[in-house]
This record gives structure tokens, sequence and C-alpha cells, in this order.
């Protein structure tokens, strides 16, 4: 029996998924005069990019050198080929540099994506060659959700886990006040201003008005489409991509609420759908913490199960499967909610704090705490498979750090905290012998690495890992805490633990692509009309993680590639 398509829809593009790298394939292609669709799975538009902190690594943009940041396309391309090693593609990196700066002025000057820098913001690894203590990392300045008018009730919330009662906190200063709220009246004020205006939303409109990170990001490129006419069409999978007898893609059929509809796309298809981080047999083949592809957490949305990836293979397309690193690697808790569900919780801050430090089940530290979250997974995965034990690590503080600083989706004074060791998010003991009996660790062995950190922390240092060390790891250290804002020792009792899993922020492997964004087959020759952003291409970092938003700087800068080569255009 056939299948009952329905009448055929036009455009010159399609773009398949909503997040930052298809809005801005989508935004761009629709200032070039093309006509252009959106078409997404789920019920709300944004993807993960909606959920993340919404950074964009893209060197030498406009922000940095308003702020007097000298950097260089050549000292960009140095530190990529250090950061990528023997994984560094020449011709998409170039093609990165190159169009990166143009694409933040584009956004700039054309849409209403606006920019803010991090000005402290540090490359990850800001002591190899070619890093630079800030500059490179921009952020969507904030936005007031009442511009999108109704269209607000589809943006995806941001992570819950990650917000005090649903309030996006900016981070910097922002969240600095946050942590100084029960000594300055300044942070007080600030603190208690922002909370009333929030829940003034709450009661008005049923959500924060005041966006922030990547929901700031979605609902910003969101607003520049709809003000070109460009349609966000949710619940609309894509079931098949369409080809000519030339093998040109020429379309796609979606599956909507009131049929399957087939679209042709004129100039191309963007494949956008946001990666795999929620596809088990992927995950089974390429993460080797995750034997059956189920020992992962991830706090992308559900529906990122890899749509595009499949998509791609359908029609001949090659998945790049050889990096070195699958995944954005991130350390994640898992809170646990009233009904008794537990929540993901990326941990990007606390790992940095004078205080804090992480141990395996053999009760030994393993790694520099405020290295980068993927830096801090690969040392865990290493060490817990040289132990043999299960793929775990548990942050340890003491009762005066968990409530000054907080830990996890533990919050710091005033907020009350013991609901969370009643739920097992949260464990104690009066004694380190205690708490690790607690967690499963070795006893003598984590009085030990106690002691042996407290004896240098109690002079700002840490020997043996070198916590602090880089302008990277001090800039979300305490600022306030002198000389080294990441180290200091662990004091009295009561102590506290969270266990530690890995997840990811985002997938590396994807569809291989070429400078132009164009998708290639199985000898490497583009296919033409199809084209990749975002985590469904191949990540231009090498498997390795280079600094804050390198993978939401590349989706908005190869969307605008996208754009350009499907308009015809070569700037």
């Amino acid at each position: 029996m056939a299948r009952d398509v329905r009448p055929a829809e036009s455009y010159d593009v399609l773009v398949v998924g909503s997040g930052a790298g298809g809005l801005a394939s989508a935004v761009s292609a629709a200032h070039r005069g093309l006509s252009v669709l959106v078409v997404e799975k789920e019920p709300v538009f944004g993807g993960t990019s909606a959920r993340s902190g919404g950074w964009m690594w893209i060197p030498c943009n406009a922000p940095a050198k308003r702020a007097g940041i000298e950097d260089s396309r050549e000292t960009a391309e140095t530190y990529l080929k250090h950061e990528a090693g023997d994984f560094y593609d020449a011709a998409r990196v170039e093609a990165f540099l190159d169009a990166g700066p143009k694409a933040v002025e584009f956004y700039e000057t054309e849409t209403s994506l606006q920019f803010d820098l991090g000005p402290t913001f540090a490359d990850y690894h800001p002591d190899a060659p070619g890093g630079m203590d800030a500059g490179r990392s921009i952020v969507a300045r904030p936005f007031d959700g009442r511009e999108l008018g109704p269209e607000i009730k589809r943006l995806r919330k941001p992570l819950k886990e990650i917000t005090f009662l649903g309030m996006m906190i900016g981070s910097g200063k922002e969240l600095l006040h946050f942590f100084n709220v029960t000594r300055s009246p300044v942070s007080a004020y600030f603190v208690v201003l922002l909370f009333f205006k929030h829940m003034r939303d709450l009661l008005f409109h049923g959500r924060s008005m005041r966006l922030m990170n990547g929901n700031a990001l979605v609902a910003r490129l969101a607003k520049s489409c709809f003000d070109k006419g460009v349609e966000i069409r949710t619940r609309a999978p894509v079931r098949e991509l369409l080809k000519d007898d030339a093998g040109r893609v020429i379309g796609a059929e979606v599956e909507t609420p009131e049929g399957r509809v087939r679209i042709v796309a004129r100039k191309g298809v963007v494949l956008a759908a946001g990666g795999f981080p929620h596809d088990p047999v992927r995950r089974k083949q390429l993460f080797p913490h995750a034997p059956s592809g189920h020992e992962h957490l991830s706090p992308a949305p559900p529906g990122n199960t890899g749509d595009g990836l499949r998509l791609g293979e359908g029609i001949g397309a090659r998945v790049q499967e050889d990096l070195p690193h699958a995944a954005a690697w991130v350390p994640i808790s898992r809170p646990v909610w009233p009904d008794g569900t537990r929540g993901t919780f990326p941990h990007f801050v606390d790992r940095s704090k004078p205080g804090v430090i992480a141990v395996t089940r053999s009760g030994r530290r393993f790694v520099n705490e405020a290295h980068s979250y993927h830096d801090f997974c690969q040392a865990m995965y290493q060490r817990c498979t040289e132990e043999g034990g299960e793929i775990c690590a548990y942050f340890i503080v003491d009762h005066r750090t968990l409530r000054k600083y907080g830990l996890g989706y533990v919050k710091p004074f005033p907020v009350p905290y013991k609901q969370h060791i009643k739920s097992g998010y949260l464990f104690t003991g009066r004694t380190l012998e205690e708490l690790a009996g607690a967690i499963g660790a070795d006893p003598v062995q984590l009085r030990k690495t106690v002691e042996t950190f407290n004896g240098p922390a109690a002079h700002s240092e840490d020997p043996e890992f070198g916590k602090g060390s880089t302008s990277y790891n001090r800039s979300l250290g305490d600022p306030e805490h002198k000389p080294n804002p990441c180290v200091a020792p662990i004091g009295d009792g009561p102590y506290y633990a969270v266990r530690l899993e890995i997840g990811d922020l985002g997938t590396f492997a994807g569809l291989a692509t070429d400078a132009n964004a164009q998708v290639l087959d199985e000898v490497g020759q583009p296919i033409p009309g199809l084209y990749a952003a975002g985590n469904d291409a191949a990540s231009i970092m090498g498997g390795n993680y280079p600094g804050g938003g390198i993978t939401l700087g590349p989706a908005v800068t190869f969307g605008y590639i996208a754009a350009r080569h499907m308009s015809g255009g070569n700037s």
C-alpha cells in the first residue's frame, strides 16, 4: 500500500534541526534572499544549544577587538594545530578562521544576535603554543523573551539543573554575586532584585523572560529568523532525504501531525540535528566508558538521537569515527527530583573552587580538578581503568566549603541542603573515614590523600597536580581567595561528597564535511545539495577541547558558510 504523502512544498533551503547551527544556517540563507524552512522533531525549538552555556569560541572576533585584545589568525592556527594534533583538518580550520570574524560581523550588523566578550575567559590550554588568556570566547547578550511574542512558548527552556528555581544565571560577575549574597550588601541587593523580577515573570508568563546564555543565543537567532519570514516547524521529524537521478539531494520527506509531506529544497538541505548523545547504539560503538551504550549521561534533549547522521549515511555519507574522543566529556552528577527521578548536573564551576578535590574509590586524587571538564573526564577514565573499578569519582569538601560555594546541585548558604542528604545525592560523614564508608572508598587512603593535600594547600600550593596554575584554572576560582583562587585546605568535618559519572556536552564524531560545510561521501567527494552544521558535522577540533564554545563557535560559523555556498556567494 502506497504511503499517503501530502502535496509537495518548495523552498530554496531546508534546515533539519533548530539549534544554533540550524538557526544560523537559516537566518544566514534568508539574508541572502533564499526561502528557508526549519523543521524540528520535538515540540519546542532550540535543541541542546538552548540548554547550553551559550559560549562561542571564535578567534579574532569583533568584541575582542573592541576590548583591545590582540589576537591573530596565525596565532589561532598555531593553537589549533597543537590541539588537534594528527587530526588537524587544515582546509576546514582555515575556512573557520577566515569566516568566523565575518560571521560575527554579519550577525551583529544584520540580525538580533549581539555578543558580549568573556574578558577573563581563557583558552582551556592557555600555556600551549598559540593559547590565549582571554578574547576568543563570546556569548550572546541577555535577551528579553517578550520580544519573541507568542513564540516564547515554543522556545526550549534552559536546563533546570543549572538554574535557580528556573532563573538563569550568567557567568562571571553575575555568578560571583550569587556566591557573595550573604557577604556583600551589593551582591544581596543584586540577587534579590533579579529574583523579584524572575518571580514576576513566573506569575505573568509562566517562565523567566530574562534569557541568558544558550537560551539567549537561540532566542536571538529565532527572532532573526522570524523577522525574515523563516518558519520553524516543530513536531516535524525528517524520515528520508530525497535525491534526483544525478545524485543531488533535492529535499526530504517530513512527518507532521497532519501527515507526511515532501519538502523540495532547490539549493540544499542542511543537517543540524544535534549529533548522537542519546543514541545508545553509536555510543556503544564509540564511547569506551559505555560498553553497553547505556553507561553514559547527557544533558542534551532526549530527541538528539543521531537522526542527522543516519539520514546522511542513508544516502552514502561517511561518519568520521576515528577521532581520539567521540564527544566533549563533562563530569555529571545526578540530583534526585521530588518524584524520585534523577537529573543530570554538569559540573562547570565547582571543580575550580578552593577546598574541592576529586578522588576515585581508591581514595586518591587523579587530576588537577580545575582543568577543563573534558580533560577531567579523560583522567577519571584512565585512573578508574587502571584501578579496575567502576568508572566514577567523587568530589570531597568540608562543611565550610559546601556552605560557601555549594557543590553540584547543592546551593550555597542560605539555601537548605539536608534534603539532598536524604535523597542520596549528597553523601556525608562526620569523619573522613565515615565519608569513605558512605561512598565505598578506601578510608586509610582517603585520609592520607587529604593530609597530603592539606600541607601545601595551607600555603595555596598544589605540588601534586598544580591546581590554580593556569589562567583558565584561576578564571573559575574564587578571586577573593588569595593568593591562589583554586586551592585551600580541607578543614574539619562534617564532610560531603557527590558522585560523578562521565557525560557529554555534545558529540564530536559526525558527518565528514569539507570547507564549504558540504557533506562528503565514502570516497571524500561532496554530495551535491547536502550540508551539515553543528554536531551533525565532525568536529574541527580533532577530538580535543581547546576552549569554551568550541562546539557553538564552529556551529554558527559553518551555518554562515553553508548559506554562503548555497547562495553562490564567497563572502
